[in-house]
């Protein structure tokens, strides 16, 4: 048994910034990752980071942005607390040691980015996530705490009410363990990999919102699932909107610079779902080139300003694209990127269960609504890390000491081992690919009635099927074969919840387009969708949205 005020999973930019805030409260604190902390997701995030720090910008503007963008689902007294906290979160980082890039004039250099009126979006070429992660992980390492890397979270223990801690296998040494804890910070990041064309890591499997779940959280807006519009065509490889904010356009199989037809004020830097819908919609209707894809083009920019300000997408094209950006144009098609749903949480950090707190893309504020702006995901982790860590901490300092029974890892032992002495079943990699098909080919960009319902009974039959998932690595040292089986069922039920979500909300807002409900519903759609795990599926429930001084008018760019 392991004891310690605080435990955050997750080591990426929210895991870390939270549990920075924890230590300087005082707490013992403990990270748990499935990862090396460097090798977490926050560092594949590409094109920068959203501050009003600008001379000419203003907050207002950007929280303004940031409503609009959300298509007016977005909480907007959590959009303001957070677009405040922009400029002296980015100072903090810089003091941090992140090495920023810099205009001519030494000040920070920012660059468009889409849905936004000013170029607000700070950044360290094409590598902003690594770079602030680097910089916070040196700064964490000038604390006191304790790291449990490549451990698996499997349950979130809650009892009397509250949070007493979580079950994790530890990979290392092949043994389930009991860490008990007054607060627990959930900060896994997101499921993308729920869907097979998607720009998420392998390990982004929802665990964290998944335990979550299992343990009696609420889950918030599921069904709205962000599209980016530029993925490299066969890998699926992220091209960061920053290549478009830099200067690059689109163009369809006829050499027409399209957007102009669907957002003519700005073009290629409309908000992310109006861009991917547009694309898929060139496609579709045969403007395509052969094989179903546009082109991202870059030449125009020069050698200079391409190789210095998007060095990554250079690599990225010549290495798995064999294309070079600075003289051929980029093959892409919009692919899964971003959930805008996950554990709801307050600005606090705090959700329904005291004592679970959650941040980042595993959790739902609500700043994001229907849509988020590229530049505020990197953002959010920092801000919301930071305020979950704080509050986890000064929970800890009312809770009583917790225990967690050795019956309960008992259980959870023997309940996981099973699926390593069974003689037949289901193999985890089979039941994965097979959800990821359904997902991709039902529940994608324009989604129709009868597309959701067949999704709901696949992944249901596969849920049903995951009952005898059979695990044949029997080692107990470094067994991926067991992490698959434990990471598939995790995001077979986030993909059940996404899809109810998306069959209950007949309107089209954000990055939900129902094809059958094609306009935004104020009147009877104005709300947030609330999921609880029950024996039957998921139990929806519905949350107002909160307004401060914008009222919803339509959306246009």
């Amino acid at each position: 048994m392991h004891r310690h005020d605080v435990v955050v999973v997750g080591a990426g930019l929210a895991g870390q910034r939270a549990a920075l805030a924890a230590v300087e409260a005082g707490k013992d604190v403990a990270i748990v990752s499935k990862l090396h902390p460097l090798r977490s997701h926050s560092g594949a995030a590409q094109g920068g980071i959203n501050a009003a720090v600008g001379a000419e910008d203003s907050v207002d503007t950007h929280i303004y942005d940031t409503v609009k963008g959300s298509d007016y689902l977005g909480d907007q007294d959590a959009i303001e607390f957070f677009c405040r906290s922009a400029g002296p979160t980015v100072v903090e980082m810089e003091h941090f040691g992140t090495i920023f890039s810099r205009g001519s004039d030494g000040q920070l250099a920012s660059r468009p980015f889409g849905g936004q009126g000013f170029p607000r979006t700070i950044y360290a070429a094409d590598r902003t996530g690594l770079a602030l992660l680097q910089a916070l992980y040196e700064r964490l390492g000038t604390e006191s705490f304790t790291l449990y890397e490549e451990w698996d979270l499997t349950r979130i223990v809650v009892g009397e009410g509250r949070v007493q801690g979580i079950i994790a296998f530890d990979r290392r040494h092949g043994d389930f363990a009991g860490i008990a804890a007054k607060s627990v910070v959930i900060a896994t990041g997101p499921a993308g990999r729920v869907y097979g064309r998607t720009t998420n890591a392998h390990s982004c499997t929802g665990d964290g919102i998944a335990a979550a779940y299992r343990a009696g959280a609420l889950l918030k807006d599921m069904e709205f699932v962000q599209f980016h519009p530029t993925a490299l065509l066969e890998s699926g490889i992220l091209i960061t909107e920053g290549a478009r904010g830099e200067g690059g356009i689109l163009k369809n199989v006829n050499g027409e610079r399209f957007m102009s037809k669907y957002a003519p004020h700005v073009l290629d830097l409309a908000s992310r779902d109006v861009v991917s819908r547009a694309i898929w919609t060139e496609v579709k209707e045969g403007r395509g080139f052969p094989g179903g894809y546009v082109h991202l083009e870059l030449m125009h920019l020069g050698r200079e300003r391409i190789e210095s300000r998007l060095q990554e997408i250079c690599d990225f094209c010549r290495n798995f694209a064999g294309v070079d950006p600075v003289t051929q144009p980029i093959p892409i098609m919009p692919g899964q990127h971003y959930m805008m749903g996950g554990v709801g949480t307050n600005i606090r950090g705090e959700t329904n269960i005291p004592g679970l707190f959650a941040a980042g893309e595993a959790a739902c504020v609500s700043i994001h609504g229907a849509n988020r702006l590229g530049g505020n995901s990197l953002l959010e982790t920092l801000v919301f890390g930071k305020e979950a860590g704080i509050h986890a901490a000064a929970h800890a300092e009312k809770a009583s000491t917790t225990e967690i029974p050795n019956g309960l890892v008992e259980e959870e032992t023997a309940l996981i081992r099973g699926m390593s002495e069974r003689k037949d079943g289901e193999e985890p990699q089979h039941l994965r690919a097979e959800m990821q098909a359904t997902m991709d080919e039902l529940v994608g960009i324009y989604r129709h009635p009868n597309d959701l319902t067949e999704a709901l009974r696949r992944i249901r039959a596969l849920q049903t099927r995951y009952q005898s998932v059979r695990v044949v690595d029997r080692s107990s040292i470094y067994n991926i074969n067991l992490t698959d089986a434990l990471e598939t069922g995790h995001m077979l039920d986030l993909a059940e919840v996404i899809v109810i979500g998306a069959i209950a909300r007949t309107e089209s807002r954000g990055a939900h387009a129902r094809v059958d409900f094609p306009r935004r519903d104020d009147v009877n759609w104005m709300k947030h969708t609330m999921a609880r795990r029950t024996a039957t599926g998921p139990e929806l429930s519905y949350a107002p949205v909160a307004f401060t001084r914008w009222e919803p008018k339509e959306r246009v760019y």
